[in-house]
């Protein structure tokens, strides 16, 4: 099952792709479908924080079956959108975004980083968050140095904390795709192994807060639910930009398995319904490139995983 949030007022509302492509607005299609409308199905986040998704998936097998529904919701207006409808961020508004860092050995290798002995990671702000197909804007400041950075995502589906890696796949609602946007300005200073450890720190942070300008945590395009995908370690992703391929790798490249990295945080963070945890980005990167490959106003960036889709995103100057 494919969950989106279809770009409709301020803040979305949830719907789900039918087998034809087209897209069933659960908020609206509710009051067709049940005699009781449910109020939790406004947006994707709050179907999982009150456990939803079996709701949903039965509410899509009837309107699939019953040519009756399907016929009343076609009529209606307001239940049914076209595959091409806008779209935002699948989960627009998480409560929380943890990603992996030196994720990926050939990552690392192309960076000339050392392998960790335990997993790494950094905090995304959720305002930084845009949807499949909406711009990456270049901030003014910083412009020239912004690379693309495609990673495979898992959404939590409840409320996760201090659990065993075996367990991780049953607090995992789905999956989905960010390209973690970064400018690159403060690279050079954070990788200089003459620092002393509070310079280190300091060029660090700021490397960090090249990640963070709005529109550089593209999201989608849509959540796929767990049941969909077996293994996630056998899929593979691919970033192109401007339809040139640069970085192509299996997801079971990573150092740490999805399962270790999230169950390795886990012991501090409590994880939340919608919360992303992206899992790192393979090499390729325009940072780790002889020449250095930036993205410009004008690219188009594309990063799809095999079973989820491809998130596109053009990229413009800022207004």
């Amino acid at each position: 099952m494919k969950i989106v949030t279809l770009e409709i007022g301020s803040r979305g509302l949830a719907g789900a792709l039918l087998s034809n492509g087209d897209i069933l607005c659960l908020t609206r299609a509710d009051g067709h479908c049940n005699e009781s409308p449910n109020p939790h199905l406004r947006s994707v986040r709050e179907i999982l924080e009150e456990d939803l998704l079996d709701f949903v998936r039965e509410m899509l097998s009837r309107v699939e079956t019953d040519q009756q529904l399907r016929e009343r919701l076609v009529a209606a207006g307001d239940s049914i959108f076209s595959a091409d409808s806008p779209l935002l961020a699948p989960v627009p508004n998480p409560s929380f975004i943890l990603a992996q860092g030196l994720a990926y050995r050939n990552h690392l290798d192309e960076m000339n980083v050392p392998l960790p002995k335990e997993p790494a990671s950094l905090i995304k702000a959720p305002s930084s968050i845009t949807g499949p197909g909406q711009p990456i804007r270049l901030p003014v400041d910083h412009a020239s140095m912004v690379d693309y950075e495609g990673e495979f995502c898992a959404v939590i589906g409840k409320a996760c904390h201090r659990v065993n890696a075996d367990d991780v796949y049953d607090y995992i609602a789905g999956y989905t795709i960010i390209n973690d946007v970064s400018a690159r300005d403060w690279i050079d200073a954070a990788l200089d192994q003459n620092q002393t450890q509070m310079q280190a720190v300091r060029s660090w942070g700021d490397n960090m807060l090249g990640k963070q300008y709005p529109t550089f945590t593209p999201m989608g395009p849509w959540l796929v639910t767990r049941d969909e995908i077996a293994d996630p370690h056998e899929l593979h992703l691919t970033t192109r930009l401007n339809g040139e391929v640069m970085q192509s790798a299996k997801i079971s490249d990573l150092i740490f398995r999805v399962e270790a990295f999230i169950a390795h945080y886990a012991q501090w963070y409590k994880f939340l319904p919608g919360d992303v945890i992206s899992t790192g980005t393979p090499g390729g990167v325009g940072q780790g490139r002889d020449p250095k490959v930036y993205m410009r106003a004008g690219d188009v960036i594309e990063v799809e995983v095999t079973k989820i889709g491809t998130l596109r995103n053009p990229v413009v100057n800022a207004d």
